[in-house]
């Protein structure tokens, strides 16, 4: 599956209406960690497929929701399922650990 763009206008129904777990990743274009950490969860996004949604939430671009989940490092990636936070992950992790995020 390819990774989503998340935003105030598609957050709803993307992810807290979601049936599927989604793995969120807050970044910014000017972060180095993030630029390292981005190929690595679009790898998941594919690997996972359908089993999972990937979203990327600009932190430059969407304040508003980088507040709402208290992001103050980045990068950050939150798990939601079911409309809530499960786990969280600050700073750059290797696949097999971003997986594990995934796979409750």
């Amino acid at each position: 599956m390819s990774v989503l763009t998340i935003n105030n206008q598609n957050f709803e129904e993307e992810v807290i209406k979601s049936e599927k777990i989604v793995l969120l990743d807050f970044w910014a274009s000017w972060c180095g960690p993030c630029k390292m950490l981005s190929p690595i969860v679009d790898e998941v996004a594919e690997e996972l497929g359908d089993t999972a949604k990937v979203g990327k939430i600009n932190v430059d671009e969407e304040s508003d929701l980088a507040s709402k989940f208290q992001v103050m490092s980045i990068p950050t990636l939150v798990v939601i399922k079911d409309g809530k936070e499960v786990k969280r992950s600050v700073g750059v992790i290797s696949k097999d650990e971003i997986k594990n995020l995934v796979n409750l």
